[in-house]
C-alpha cells in the first residue's frame, strides 16, 4: 500500500543555497517549456507535445554553453517539471483549472526526486546533496518511491516523502450493516450534520483571523519595493495564513477521521463548489468550510479501511423531502432552517433532515451496485 506524508525539514546554509538553485533549474525548464509551447502555437499554429517533443530538448540543452549549469541539478526533477506543465494543460482543457503561468521565485518552491532517495530517523536524502536535517514524526517502513522537497511562501521547508509500506491493500468490506452507514449534509451554520442528528461546529477560521490577517496586509502595503523590511513584513503574512491554513487542515483531519472509524459507508452530496462560489454573497464562508478537501479526506481514509464512500447526485431533494413520509415541498427558502411537513406532520431541522435523506439514498445506491446491506436482527425477551 502507498503511504504519503509531509515532513518538516531543516536545511543548512549551504543546502539551502543548493535547493533555491535547483528550484531555480526547475523553474527555469517549466517556464521555456510554456514559452515553447504558447510560442509555437502563435506564431505557427502547431501545439507541441510536451512529452515527446521538448522535455527531450532538456538533454540537448545540457550540453550547450548557455544551459550547462543544468547539469549540477537532478535531472529527474528536471524531466518531472515539463510533465507537470502537461498535467497542468490537461487540467485546463478539462476545465478543472486555469490556463499554466510562468512560476516566479517569490511563490511556492517544490522538486520531484525519485532516484538515490532514502529517510532516516532524522533525516531525508536527494540525489546531488548531503542528508537533510528532518523530523520524521512517522515511522517510514518499506520501500521509499519519491521525495518532494518543498518551500512554502513563509520561508519553511517540506519533504514530502511516498513510500510503499510492503501491506496488502485492505479488502472492501463484503457486506455492512445499515446502523453503520451515515449521511452528512455540509453547511456554513454547522461544518456539517450527521444523520443521527450531531451536528459538527464550523470554527469559521478565516472570519477569526481577519482582524490579525488585516494589520498584517497593511504593514505590508506600506512598506516599499526592494526594502528589506518588505520581505520580513511578506512573511510575517504568509505565517499569519499559513496558521488558518493549518488550524483549518488540522480540524477538518479530525473531523473526518471520526466519521470514518464510527460507520461502515458514509453518503454525502455531490456539490459543484465551483458555481456555489459564483455567489458573492457566501463565497468567502464556502472556500474557508473547505467542503471539497474534507470530502477528499473522507474518500482516501474510507478507501483505506476497506469501506464505502458514497457521493449522490447533485440534484437530489434531501432538504425539502420530509423523512419520515416521503413528501416533497414545491419551495423551501434558505433562510428557512426548519419546517413542518404538510402531508404527515412530522417537524424537521432542515439540516438534520437532509442528512437522513442522504443516508437512506447512499443506501439504496450501495444495494443498487450489489453490495448487501443488512438490518441487524434484534433479539426478543423470550429468545433471551
Amino acid at each position: 500500500m502507498l503511504r504519503a506524508a509531509k515532513f518538516r525539514i531543516y536545511p543548512n546554509a549551504a543546502q539551502e543555497a543548493f535547493l533555491w538553485a535547483q528550484w531555480g533549474a526547475v523553474r527555469k525548464c517549466w517556464n521555456m517549456a510554456l514559452f515553447l509551447k504558447k510560442h509555437y502555437y502563435r506564431t505557427r499554429g502547431v501545439s507541441l507535445n510536451l512529452i515527446h517533443e521538448i522535455k527531450p530538448l532538456i538533454a540537448r540543452a545540457k550540453k550547450s554553453k548557455k544551459y550547462a549549469w543544468l547539469r549540477e541539478y537532478d535531472s529527474m526533477a528536471l524531466q518531472e517539471s515539463v510533465r507537470n506543465l502537461n498535467k497542468a494543460y490537461r487540467a485546463f482543457f478539462e476545465r478543472r483549472a486555469g490556463f499554466p503561468h510562468y512560476k516566479s521565485r517569490r511563490g511556492p518552491q517544490s522538486s520531484y526526486h525519485c532516484t538515490g532517495v532514502s529517510v532516516g530517523l532524522n533525516y531525508v536524502r536527494v540525489p546531488k546533496m548531503e542528508p537533510i536535517k528532518a523530523r520524521i514524526h512517522r515511522e517510514v517502513v518499506g520501500k521509499v518511491k519519491s521525495i518532494t522537497l518543498e518551500a512554502d511562501a513563509a520561508g519553511d521547508y517540506y519533504a514530502a516523502i511516498l513510500w510503499e509500506d510492503g501491506l496488502a491493500e485492505k479488502e472492501p468490506l463484503k457486506e455492512i450493516y445499515e446502523d453503520q452507514v451515515i449521511g452528512i449534509d455540509v453547511g456554513i451554520k454547522d461544518l456539517l450534520t450527521v444523520s443521527n442528528g450531531r451536528k459538527e461546529p464550523n470554527p469559521r477560521h478565516l472570519k477569526r483571523a481577519r482582524k490579525a490577517l488585516r494589520r498584517r496586509s497593511r504593514q505590508f502595503s506600506r512598506t516599499k519595493k526592494g526594502n528589506r523590511r518588505r520581505e520580513k513584513a511578506r512573511r510575517r503574512l504568509a505565517r499569519a495564513h499559513k496558521r488558518v491554513a493549518n488550524a483549518r487542515n488540522d480540524n477538518l483531519h479530525k473531523v473526518s477521521s471520526r466519521l470514518v472509524n464510527e460507520s461502515q459507508a458514509l453518503a454525502a452530496e455531490s456539490l459543484r463548489i465551483i458555481n456555489m462560489l459564483k455567489n458573492h454573497c457566501m463565497a468567502e464562508s464556502i472556500a474557508d468550510a473547505a467542503w471539497s478537501e474534507l470530502f477528499r479526506m473522507i474518500a482516501y481514509k474510507m478507501k483505506r479501511e476497506g469501506k464505502y464512500f458514497v457521493q449522490i447526485d447533485t440534484f437530489f431533494p434531501s432538504s425539502k423531502t420530509c423523512s419520515c413520509c416521503g413528501f416533497k415541498l414545491d419551495k423551501l427558502d434558505l433562510a428557512k432552517r426548519e419546517w413542518t411537513c404538510p402531508h404527515c406532520g412530522a417537524h424537521h431541522d432542515r439540516d438534520a433532515n437532509a442528512a437522513a435523506n442522504i443516508r437512506a439514498e447512499g443506501i439504496r445506491i450501495l444495494r443498487a451496485e450489489g453490495l448487501p446491506v443488512l438490518r441487524r436482527e434484534m433479539s426478543s425477551p423470550k429468545a433471551r
